[in-house]
């Protein structure tokens, strides 16, 4: 498998389920660096990761919305995708707005910082992800 998600949240994660796919090659930048049947595979494991977080936060809060899934590289040159599950309990005024556009006080905001409180969305995110893996 030439991709691993993350089990764990970086400390900055500013929701629950957020996840982030990296893949195993860290001189690829992009995804069109890969070759195509790395690169099909690269996007199957982000379709089970972002498929994950939906089940997992669709289970654990009723306001989950969607996930979006985004790979950009703008500031961290080397492939790589991020979850970001949204909720009906976002600020109105960030609802259509990439999370990567929030202000950046929900960045460093203590009550947003990774922590206990989001233990069981990573928890369900893995068991959701290892459940996907092993019916295909």
């Amino acid at each position: 498998m030439p991709t691993r998600p993350r089990r764990r949240a970086p400390d900055w994660a500013v929701r629950p389920g957020y996840s982030v796919l990296l893949g195993d090659e860290p001189d690829v930048q992009r995804l069109s660096d890969l070759p195509k049947a790395k690169r099909l595979s690269f996007l199957s494991d982000m379709d089970q990761l972002g498929e994950a977080a939906e089940r997992a936060c669709r289970r654990l809060d009723p306001a989950f919305r969607r996930a979006n899934l985004e790979i950009l590289g703008n500031t961290d040159p080397f492939l790589h995708v991020h979850v970001w599950p949204r909720f009906d309990w976002e600020p109105a005024d960030l609802v259509g707005k990439p999370v990567r556009l929030h202000p950046r006080k929900r960045w460093s905001d203590e009550q947003f910082r990774l922590g206990p409180q989001h233990d069981v969305s990573r928890d369900a995110n893995g068991n959701e992800l290892d459940h996907l893996r092993s019916v295909t």
